[in-house]
């Protein structure tokens, strides 16, 4: 089978993540990747991130491992990159920069057949796919896609397996998120007051986005969900602490972790539980989008349940993958339908 042969905006955390997790599929090829950083800092901080098993190497403008070579391009903005020269078919922008479909766009002009941003976007794109909840709703005219978030694809997840078993009154989210890039390690005039502080030494009220997009993907949550954000001082692991309120009375704890178990062997790509005492670092890689802490699911009331989920960047980094991949497979569909017809 053709590789699909992948142009990749942005070499931070994510970019990193993406890369390495495209080398060890044989299904992905990454072209050329765009970033305004020195090659060799570059180089440098991505041969960290694979580790001496999968090594990868700097020959002028190109990184190169065993399975082939990137070209790297020094540009920051989307319009500057001639993604048809490098026969690229999709484009990933992961710079957290662009969030409008104006600003995306430039990519499909300069030769991108479709656009899949790794983060949740300011306006209607042409879709927002959380893989694992809702990628059925993809279509093949689909060209500027947003992978939504780490924090909103787990809570997906968490909602739309309890909901689909127990039924749901209200839910609500604190996403307990590992500190950012965009946050300053001192205190630092930045866009409001609580975001000017230490992300390195302070727990930080922030805004989520979370309940707005998940209610437009889940329209049965409308009116039903609520999400707040802490950003703590933490480099790698998030947490979701939620509480449900379910339309069953009857249902434990246990129960709870029982269904999560169930939903985690039927689809173990996608899910993990564990009843191991672990804290944030402990999932550090992990390429599921949700880890269901069984041991700290309880039930509070008639029928109020709390839990607690984990998730790292990686697996959103794979989400992201396994979302060009569905749009490839619908794409081909698609062809063969045409053909036959």
């Amino acid at each position: 089978m053709e590789k699909i042969r992948i142009g990749l905006m942005g070499l931070g955390r994510i970019g990193r993540q993406i890369f390495n997790l495209a080398y060890l599929d044989d299904g992905f090829e990454v072209a050329a990747i765009s970033d305004v950083g020195r090659p060799e800092i570059l180089h440098h901080l991505l041969a960290m991130h694979m580790g001496k098993k999968n090594p990868v190497a700097l020959d002028s403008k190109f990184l190169i491992t065993d399975k082939g070579k990137s070209r790297l391009l020094e540009a920051d903005k989307p319009g500057e990159i001639p993604w048809d020269v490098f026969g690229v078919d999709y484009v990933i922008d992961a710079t957290a920069k662009f969030r409008h479909a104006a600003e995306l766009a430039p990519h499909l002009d300069n030769g991108a057949q479709r656009v899949i941003s790794t983060v949740l976007p300011e306006d209607n794109l042409d879709r927002v796919i959380l893989y694992g909840v809702n990628e059925s709703d993809a279509m093949t005219t689909d060209q500027l896609v947003s992978a939504g978030s780490a924090s909103t694809t787990a809570t997906a997840h968490v909602l739309s397996t309890i909901l689909a078993k127990y039924g749901l009154l209200h839910a609500s989210m604190t996403s307990v998120h590992a500190y950012t890039s965009d946050q300053s390690l001192q205190d630092y005039a930045g866009p409001d007051y609580r975001r000017s502080r230490s992300g390195a030494e302070n727990i930080i009220p922030n805004h989520s986005p979370v309940a707005k997009w998940v209610q437009q993907i889940m329209p049965e949550m409308r009116g039903k969900f609520s999400a707040y954000a802490l950003n703590v001082p933490v480099q790698i692991g998030s947490l979701l602490d939620m509480t449900l309120i379910l339309e069953d009375k009857s249902v434990s704890a246990e129960d709870i972790t029982d269904l999560f178990d169930q939903i985690a062997a039927e689809s173990p790509d996608l899910i993990a539980t564990t009843g191991d005492p672990i804290v944030s670092s402990d999932v550090k890689g992990a390429t599921q989008s949700l880890v269901i802490d069984k041991a700290a699911t309880l039930k509070a009331g008639t029928n109020t349940i709390k839990l607690l989920g984990w998730h790292e960047s990686n697996g959103h980094a794979r989400r992201v993958l396994d979302i060009i991949r569905h749009y490839s497979q619908l794409d081909a569909t698609a062809e063969n339908i045409k053909e036959v017809s």
